[in-house]
Order: C-alpha cells, then structure tokens, then sequence
C-alpha cells in the first residue's frame, strides 16, 4: 500500500512509461502518498511500472537504486531504458502469447526460444537456467523478483511487436540461419539428400535447400520467399536506424 500517512513524493515518469500507469495517473508530475517505509521501486510497481522497464530512477539529480527510501518532499523521475538496451548475450524466450513474433526473431536468425505451453514457474526457471531475456506482455511476469532480466513486448499486432524488440535490443541479424519451426541452426542440404521428402512440384522448381539440424525441417525459398524477404530487408533497416541512435 503505498499511502496511509501524511506523507507525499513527486513522481516524474517518463512519457514512454506512462502506458504502464493507469489513466488517472498520466500526468507529467504525480503527487503520490507515501508511507515512510516502502522502497521506491514498490512505490514505482505499485505505480504500475514494471522494474525491468526501468533504466534509471533519479532524485535530486542523483541516481539511486531499487531499495532507496524516499522522504517526504523527494522528486523523482522515473527514465526508460536506453535503446538499444545492452544485454549479456542477445538470446530470448518467448512467453506462450508471442509465437507469431518468435517465428519472425528466427527468420532473422536471433536465438528466440518458445513453447506453446510454458506455465510462467517454468519461463522464468527457463529464462533464469539459460541466460535469456523472458519477453512477455505480462507485467506480472516482469515483476518477479526471481526474474533475472525481462522486457514488455510493445504492440498489438506481430510487425508492431517485431519491430519493438529490434529497436530496443538492435540484436545482430543472421537471416535464413534458423529454423523458424524450432529455432535449431539450419545447414545447406543437397537437393539429392533430401529429394524423397518433397512434393513433385517443389521437386521440379527449386534446387537450393536448408534442413535444421535439429528437428531436419527442410526449408527452401517457396512462394513466400517475396514476403519474407521483404521481412528481413526491413529488420535490417530497423536493427540499423536503432544502433545509429
């Protein structure tokens, strides 16, 4: 609870956070009870801002942490995260709602790995075990203290989230190397090799082919091809718009 005493802060969020804040706090400049207790990152989830949404909290121009207390009279400013955000390794982990955006991830050949039916108990021991940054829409998820790192997916629609985690994380593109089935690396096959596997006409048209060395998929460039191409040609401008920033 954040107010039952006397006590107020001036909370400063950031306008790229403010989605997060119900509308009634949408201000430039919240007014917010305080108890006298609470850390300011409660008093900024409480606010509705998940942590790892967080880049840097601010009072009297001096940056402090999570576990600061606040007195009575602070104004603080609450910034995004930088974009493109460093990470340790760019290697992700979808969250069962995001499967159309793991595909487009792999079709550009960032290392997304998702499952269908992950309970948000595994996603986290997952993403924690692995060393991946958990992608979810689920603000509760984000605000798993046991949660090593995460971040909210912007958009609605696959494209919209697509091109939100390009810009805030520019990952390095390698298109055409991973399964989208499965995220293995795919591998050059010969045509001959995998000849018994394809309908005539796919036999008849295409001579290039992939197979993953993981689920052995076999990929080549189909009537699709256009679309997806144009797909990654326009990651590839995104990833570079982001870095130049």
């Amino acid at each position: 609870m954040l107010g039952r005493v006397g006590k107020r802060v001036c909370v400063r969020v950031e306008a790229g956070l403010r989605f997060f804040l119900p509308p009634r706090h949408r201000a430039a400049e919240l007014w917010i009870p305080y108890d006298g207790t609470s850390s300011l990152g409660h008093v900024v989830e409480s606010l509705g801002v998940p942590l790892p949404e967080v880049g840097a909290l601010v009072v009297g121009g001096r940056e402090v942490e999570a576990s600061y207390r606040p007195q009575e009279g602070d104004a603080v400013r609450v910034l995004a995260v930088r974009r493109p955000q460093p990470v340790p390794a760019h290697r992700f982990l979808l969250d069962v709602h995001l499967g159309t955006l793991a595909r487009r991830l792999r079709l550009v050949g960032v290392d997304s790995a998702y499952e269908n039916d992950l309970d948000d108990d595994t996603l986290i021991e997952r993403a924690n075990a692995e060393r991946r940054v958990l992608l979810t829409q689920d603000r509760g998820l984000l605000r798993r203290r046991s949660l090593w790192l995460g971040a909210h997916v912007r958009g609605a629609a696959p494209q919209e989230q697509f091109g939100d985690v390009l810009r805030r994380f520019a990952p390095p593109l390698a298109p055409w190397t991973r399964c989208t089935a499965c995220n293995g690396p795919l591998a050059p096959v010969g045509k001959g090799e995998v000849e018994g596997l394809l309908l005539p006409g796919t036999r008849r048209s295409y001579d290039a082919f992939a197979r993953c060395l993981a689920c052995d998929h076999v990929y080549w460039r189909g009537a699709h091809g256009a679309r997806l191409e144009a797909i990654v040609e326009q990651a590839r401008r995104v990833v570079a718009e982001a870095a130049d920033e």
